[in-house]
Parts: structure tokens; C-alpha cells; sequence
């Protein structure tokens, strides 16, 4: 692909500020095309994120531009006018509160508005008298006061959102819906570029599995909120040119979701895989164990204690085995601090904690690997333990099934899957694995061999270096055509003027040819009415008669 096209990633609450997983998806992607230039528009929390990357960004990562979610009204409103909305800006509003017929485009210009206080706008009579409409229309169940507040602070980060300055681009690659895709969105309406949707997870999904699990928020509030995330999703999978998924199921759900189907394509994940043939095997000290290998953040979504639970139960009955927790435990403090102790008050043995780490540097040393995610999309982890040979322990969770049991391939089982949160089922599967080395090794062979087939880095290159060429060759053409229109309207301003001139010497010599022609004319009827007359007369004397 020719570095022509400019391209904006918009994240959302991964890259460049924690690492795996999507981070390392965009990371590898932006590496891939070192002629293209990416612009970075990132969504996090708030402003104690900004500029604390743990990636080091690629040189044709031009631009970074953060979006928070949780952001301050920056507008001083000196002079004490409330905001006041046009019946269309009105409608437009009342429209996305009651979820019917969203006038996204009227909303867009709203926000362009300058000097516009998202404080005036949530505490303003307008929106107050919109969600008083909502609240009599379907929760009137419910204390209004607790209505009002909830919905302000539902709207809050949307509406930031939607205050964005997004920077311009020919393509907006937005590697989620939500939020991101309402920037994206917006951007292919402000700017009239393309817009390219790559979903790894299923968002809102995503989002309704952790609100009904959510403890802050109750009842009808996590419908709202569901509901929330399902407009923002319909809104980009409306809008964009483009949808990927990567797997077949997951583009099933996009399309219950709203997506239309003629949009959908499936692009898997694909991984670098140099460096995977020479990885530093066990040394003497590992070899007097079964090492479990688990590549993660510690975070409630990998549902640590889980395998924790599970390893304990295990290692009572076999005990070489051996967890190697591998990834920062950062992220979220207070969820580590909980696996940490638990830990301690089993009195389990042979757990380690790395932190952050090269996982070349350990798969050689395992004998397997686990994950008993709560909800994953393609993992790369997976897939990283195939380049280094090894089987997987993995909860039936996103396309795990898929990697391990393949997709229209005949390698065979390439590990144990399970269901999420059973601990016995878990323990079970790290027991027949430590127990049977013939069949490790034979899974082991099963996944590199998938994953040579299907999900190698250069597989996923090639795959969007055509969907990048096709927008770039749709940009081009546009360019064209838009050049040739102008072009158009050159020559016919430069006929114009001289049409004027030949249609003004046509009609001096028309008037005086219509003049003679009149004269003429005149005479030949007058002589044929008198004619006409006589004939007329001597057929009604013979009819008398």
C-alpha cells in the first residue's frame, strides 16, 4: 500500500496506556504499514492517564489526541445566558433520550456550537423538560431526582464525546463502537471520510455482561445504560463503510445487533512470530516442575482467583505443578491486592507473580498455558502459546473454541476447553494435561500448526493491506472525479460567456427573420380567410336550398 492514505486509529481504553491484547493488536497493525501515516485518537477515564504510555510509539504515529471521558467543563460562561436550543436542536436531543429516530447529524453541528457548556446544557431547562418527558413516558416507577442525576451523569461522557475537535483524516479506523465509534462517526459526517469499524470483542456485549454483574448500579439503571451502549453501537455500524469481526460468531452478533450484513467481513488476529524459534527452554530448577504458563493483566475480566482456585486444587494432587502469573498487576491495584491474598489464605505453594515481561523469555519454560477469561474476543495469548508449541487451558469464551478446536481445519484439539468459573472442571483439565506429556506435546504441534495456517502476522497484514488499498483506491477516485467536476464547471462558466454573445446575435437575426416570417404569414392567411369566407358561404347557400 503507498503511503497516501492518512489514517486515524480511535482506541478506547487500551492503546498506548496498557499493554496486550487490542494494545498489541494496534501496536503491530500501525508497525505493519511504516509508509502510512496514523494519527491517534485515544479515549480514556481522565486526565490522570494523559501521557503515560507504556508503548513506545512507532515514527509514523504522527499525531496522539486524548479524549476523557470524565473531563471538566472548560467553558467559561461569563455572561449568564442559559443555553437555549432551536425547535430542531430540541427535537434532536429529545430524539437520542428517547432512543426514536436519533437526528445524529443535527446533534453534531450542536456540539459544534461555540463556547458550548456541557454545565448550561445537563443543568439547563431543555434537557431537564426532555428527560422529564422520558421519565412519564417509561420510569415513572421510580424517585425522579434519582432519574435526574443518573441520567447527567450517563450523558456526561457522551457528550464530551461528542464536544471532541476530531482531526481530520481519509480514513477513521475505529477499533471498537461506543464511544469510539460515535467519534468516527462524527468524523466521516464533519469531514466526509471513510470509516472502518474493527471490532474484537462484541462491545456492547461486552458492556450488558458487565453491567448485570456491575454492584454500582441498580435496576432500571442498567437497562438504561445497556440501552446507551446499543445506540452508540447501532450509530457507528450505521455510518461505516466497513465492518470487521474476527470470527465467524462474532459478525453473527454484529448483524442481530444492527449491523447491516452486506458491511460484515471477518478478519482474524495474527501474530509476529519471529522470535518464536529460539526461545530459552527450561532450566535445571524448572525442570523439577509442570509449569502453567497464564500471559494476562490481573484484572476481574481474566478471572485471576478463578484459576487460583483451581491450581490449588490441582496442586494437591499433583504437586510439580507450578503458576507462572505473567503481566502487570497494576491495573487494577485493589483486584491484585485480592488475588495476592488469597493466595495466602489458602497457603498455596508455587504461584508467581512476574509483573510485566517479555513472554519470549518464559513460554519456552512452560508446559502449557491458561486462561479462564470472563469474556475474551481473538486471544493473542492463545496464540503466542502456539508459536512456542504448547497446549492451552481456556474458558469457552469469544473464538477460544475456534483456536482450539479449529475452524475448517483438520489439525485436531490444540488443548482443554471449559466452561468459566468452574473450578473443578479447571483443575481437572490442568491435571489430565500435567499427567499426560504425550498428549501436551501432541496439542502443542495441533496449535502451531493452526496457527501457521491462519493467524500469523503476515496473514493479517495482507488482510488489511487490501482494505486500506480499496479505501485508498476510493479516496483517489473521489479526488478524480471531484478535480474533474471543478474542471466542468471551469469550461461551462468559459461557454457560458460566450453562449451569451451567440445567443445574442441568434436573437437580433431570429426577431428579424420572425418579422418577414410574420409578414408573409399575415398576408397568407388574410388571402386564405377570404377565401376560406367565400367557400364557407357558398356551401351554406347549398345547403338551404
Amino acid at each position: 500500500m503507498a503511503g497516501y492514505l492518512k489514517v486515524c486509529i480511535v482506541a478506547e481504553g487500551c492503546y498506548p496506556y496498557v499493554v496486550g491484547g487490542v494494545s498489541s493488536w494496534i501496536h503491530s497493525l500501525i508497525n505493519s504499514f511504516p509508509e502510512t501515516e496514523f494519527i491517534l485518537l485515544t479515549i480514556v477515564a481522565n486526565r490522570s492517564f494523559r501521557g503515560k504510555f507504556v508503548y513506545e510509539l512507532p515514527e509514523n504515529l504522527i499525531e496522539v489526541h486524548e479524549l476523557y471521558l470524565e473531563d471538566e467543563d472548560w467553558c467559561d460562561n461569563r455572561n449568564g445566558k442559559s443555553l437555549k436550543m432551536s425547535k430542531k436542536e430540541y427535537n434532536a436531543m429529545r430524539s437520542l433520550v428517547l432512543n426514536q429516530k436519533i437526528d445524529w447529524h443535527t446533534l453534531f453541528d450542536f456540539f459544534r456550537r461555540p463556547g458550548l457548556s456541557l454545565n448550561d446544557l445537563l443543568m439547563g431547562p431543555d434537557f431537564f423538560e426532555i428527560v422529564m418527558d422520558c421519565y412519564n413516558l417509561k420510569y415513572s416507577q421510580v424517585v425522579f431526582s434519582d432519574f435526574l442525576w443518573t441520567m447527567r451523569s450517563i450523558y456526561l461522557p457522551l457528550f464530551h464525546t461528542l464536544l471532541m475537535d476530531v482531526p481530520k483524516a481519509d480514513l477513521y479506523h475505529c477499533v471498537a463502537t461506543g464511544y469510539a465509534g460515535v467519534l468516527g462517526s462524527m468524523a466521516h459526517y464533519r469531514h466526509g471520510s471513510r470509516l472502518l469499524i474493527s471490532e474484537h470483542g462484541i462491545y456492547t456485549r461486552e458492556r450488558e455482561e458487565e453491567l448485570i454483574k456491575a454492584s454500582w448500579v441498580k435496576g432500571i439503571y442498567k437497562n438504561i445504560w445497556i440501552e446507551q451502549f446499543r445506540k452508540m453501537s447501532k450509530l457507528a455500524y450505521d455510518k461505516a463503510d466497513l465492518v470487521t469481526s474476527l470470527y465467524e460468531h462474532a459478525r453473527e452478533l454484529q448483524i442481530e445487533l444492527g449491523c447491516p450484513e452486506n458491511k460484515t467481513i471477518v478478519t482474524p488476529n495474527g501474530i509476529n512470530i519471529e522470535g518464536f524459534d529460539n526461545l530459552p527452554p527450561k532450566t535445571e530448577e524448572d525442570k523439577q516442575y509442570i509449569n502453567i504458563g497464564a500471559v494476562l493483566r490481573v484484572t476481574p475480566i481474566k478471572d485471576v482467583k478463578t484459576m487460583i482456585q483451581a491450581f490449588a486444587y490441582a496442586k494437591a494432587k499433583q504437586p510439580k505443578l507450578k503458576l507462572w502469573i505473567m503481566g502487570p498487576y497494576d491495573e487494577d491495584k485493589a483486584y491484585a491486592e485480592e488475588c495476592f491474598d488469597l493466595v495466602e489464605a489458602m497457603q498455596i505453594k508455587d504461584i508467581v507473580f512476574t509483573g510485566r515481561i517479555n513472554v519470549k523469555d518464559y513460554l519456552g519454560r512452560m508446559d502449557m498455558t491458561i486462561l479462564t477469561s470472563i469474556s475474551e474476543g481473538q486471544p493473542l495469548t492463545i496464540l503466542e502459546g502456539y508459536a512456542a508449541h504448547k497446549p492451552v487451558i481456556a474458558t469457552d469464551v469469544g473464538n477460544c473454541r475456534g483456536l482450539l478446536y479449529g475452524e475448517g481445519d483438520e489439525f485436531g484439539e490444540a488443548g482443554i476447553l471449559t466452561h468459566i468459573m468452574n473450578i473443578e472442571e479447571i483443575s481437572h483439565a490442568i491435571l489430565e494435561l500435567a499427567n499426560n506429556s504425550e498428549r501436551r506435546m501432541r496439542m502443542g504441534e495441533n496449535g502451531y500448526q493452526r496457527l501457521m495456517k491462519k493467524y500469523t502476522i503476515s496473514d493479517m497484514k495482507k488482510t488489511y493491506n487490501k482494505i486500506y488499498t480499496d479505501f485508498e483506491d476510493g479516496l483517489e477516485m473521489a479526488e478524480e472525479q471531484e478535480a474533474a467536476q471543478e474542471e466542468s464547471l471551469e469550461d461551462w462558466a468559459d461557454l457560458g460567456d460566450e453562449s451569451l454573445e451567440d445567443w445574442a446575435d441568434l436573437g437580433e437575426e431570429s426577431l428579424e427573420d420572425w418579422a418577414d416570417l410574420e409578414g408573409e404569414t399575415y398576408e397568407d392567411w388574410a388571402d386564405l380567410e377570404g377565401e376560406t369566407y367565400e367557400d364557407w358561404a357558398d356551401i351554406e347557400d347549398t345547403a338551404r336550398r
